[in-house]
């Protein structure tokens, strides 16, 4: 069955060329033009993946992005901005974007970040055939993309739980922020580690009794960050 992918932008010569090269690439299609009928399909049909403009008419991509998530629908979202501003790039994954690119871009870049993502949604990253994770209260199970915590389902956006995974399947190793970014997201962000710290606050929000004292994931100060067992 084909991967299945929506395409989002108000400039109809963007949205043809992406359709093309999206199609070309062995995906099936679908397209919005503004952020309403975007959250609309988005919210009804199934994507795999949405390539998602910022700047649209009407409800905006972050705004889109944020309903999605409120919605719990956890589709993986490429964001895609003709701004090239940290904040607006640390603003979208806060609200739960997966991943970003800044225009101009090539179609090819593109579909490389759309496959990159869509193998990482691939569930044959069980270490050692281990089906369960259990880290004290935490309970992670890695074929199905899912994890509880005192036996209370949490959720994650795609990105949220590989790294988590990491994190557990490296219990107790100090993971600096360029590791992280390399193994979860596959790619080098030019040193923007601030994408890292957004996604460790969100997993914190879920699983740590306190945010502000945590015992799960630790920050290990001027390195990176450990996942512990709670005393």
């Amino acid at each position: 069955m084909e991967q299945k992918i929506l395409i989002v932008d108000d400039e109809e010569s963007i949205v043809t060329l992406l359709k093309y090269n999206i199609d070309q690439a062995g995906y099936e299609t679908d397209v919005a033009y503004n952020g309403t009928d975007a959250l609309e399909k988005a919210s009804k049909d199934h994507f795999d993946l949405i390539v998602l403009d910022v700047m649209l008419p009407g409800m905006d991509g972050m705004e889109v992005c944020k309903k999605l998530r409120q919605m719990q629908v956890n589709t993986p979202v490429l964001m895609l901005t003709a701004k090239d501003d940290e904040f607006d790039k640390v603003l979208g994954l806060e609200l739960g974007a997966d991943d970003y690119l800044t225009k101009p871009f090539s179609p090819r870049e593109v579909v490389a970040r759309i496959k990159a993502i869509l193998r990482r949604m691939v569930r044959e990253n069980v270490v050692d055939d281990q089906k369960i994770i259990q880290i004290a209260d935490l309970s992670i199970y890695p074929e199905q993309y899912e994890a509880t915590i005192k036996d209370e389902p949490l959720t994650f956006t795609p990105k949220e739980f590989e790294l988590l995974l990491y994190l557990a399947q490296n219990l107790g190793r100090v993971l600096s922020r360029d590791q992280l970014l390399s193994a979860v997201w596959n790619y080098d962000f030019a040193g923007d580690t601030r994408i890292v710290d957004v996604h460790v606050s969100h997993l914190r929000e879920k699983i740590e009794p306190e945010t502000k004292k945590p015992v799960y994931i630790k920050t290990i100060r001027g390195l990176g960050y450990k996942m512990e067992e709670p005393k």
